[in-house]
């Protein structure tokens, strides 16, 4: 099984420019930042995915996020920030650990997250029902 590069930075064996750590969470700037101040945000226990993240170590997340992006926003000039977690191959997540995503954003960065085709969905009340059925 390959070692998890997380797991490895939170254990300070791998390095990291960090810039944020509490007793449950580690902030640090990606490798392959998107944006300059490209952040990831993760847990000190280890989970695939947020799914599987226990849900004090999602509000952890949560509020470590509020208390830096104000931070990351401000020392790089942005204009926006995403804040963004990717769950599963599909959806773009390359590092199998829980990870939060903060992405400053300035206008006409080129940097576009989804288009959206403009048309209506059809079956949206079907969609909804569905969903709800599942919870």
């Amino acid at each position: 099984m390959t070692p998890c590069i997380y797991c490895q930075i939170i254990a300070g064996e791998s390095p990291c420019h960090k810039i944020y750590e509490d007793d449950q969470v580690l902030a640090f700037l990606d490798i392959h930042p998107l944006n300059p101040g490209h952040t990831l945000l993760v847990p000190k226990k280890h989970a695939e995915h947020l799914l599987e993240s226990s849900l004090e170590d999602a509000v952890a997340l949560i509020s470590a996020a509020k208390k830096i992006v104000p931070a990351i926003m401000a020392s790089v000039g942005a204009q926006g920030c995403n804040v963004t977690f990717n769950i599963g191959h599909s959806a773009g997540q390359v590092v199998f650990h829980t990870h939060l995503h903060v992405i400053p954003r300035y206008d006409n960065d080129g940097y576009k997250p989804w288009v959206n085709s403009g048309e209506e969905t059809d079956g949206l009340e079907s969609i909804a029902e569905r969903i709800r059925d599942s919870m």
